[in-house]
């Protein structure tokens, strides 16, 4: 009996072994079944999350890119601005010096003719860097229609002639307007 003992205690013994290698097997396959349904679901919801990542830090990148843009530009208006008008002093100082000239040789025993000449050399000097900048004299002569986009009537009076009612009958001031852009009104009075 001993014997059939031991065999009874092998045979239970390798039924016993075999039974939990059997339910370990099938303990492993459901658990890798579970593992395998959240690493799914995980997956999908890293990969969301991996692309949030991505969209945030794109969105970060481009409103970085965005702000140095901005800062950029408003930078180079203010530098824009500050030397808008070099240009116009550049082309100005060689004016000042002819005055600065031309007062001198008034100081001087001169005649009159000669620094009248002087004078008017630099008032069309003056003129053309003017011109050539853009600025224009608005037309406003006596007897011309009153323009409201260009004149400003200062006064009105009685219209000396029938013909000058609702028309311009003296100058002022005169007008000017830089690139089509009216930058003075010529200042005129008008007949009633």
């Amino acid at each position: 009996m001993a014997k059939n003992n031991k065999k009874a205690d092998k045979k239970s013994e390798e039924t016993v072994v075999e039974e939990p290698q059997v339910k370990n097997e099938e303990t492993v396959e459901e658990k890798e079944e579970q593992k395998e349904e959240p690493q799914e679901e995980l997956s999908a919801e890293e990969k969301l999350q991996a692309e949030v990542a991505e969209s945030k830090d794109k969105y970060l990148r481009l409103y970085s890119e965005f702000e140095n843009f901005r800062r950029r530009t408003s930078k180079e208006k203010l530098e824009l601005i500050n030397s808008a008008s070099e240009g116009l002093i550049k082309a100005l100082l060689p004016v000042l010096d002819d005055f600065e000239r031309a007062d001198q040789s008034m100081t001087e025993d001169a005649d009159v003719k000669s620094v009248k000449e002087g004078v008017d050399l630099i008032y069309n000097k003056f003129k053309g860097i003017l011109e050539q900048k853009g600025v224009k004299k608005i037309e406003a002569d006596k007897g011309s229609e009153f323009d409201v986009e260009y004149h400003e009537a200062i006064t009105q009076i009685p219209a000396p002639e029938e013909g000058l009612k609702g028309k311009v009958v003296d100058v002022i001031e005169k007008g000017y307007q830089l690139n089509d852009k009216v930058i003075r009104f010529a200042k005129v009075v008008t007949g009633a």
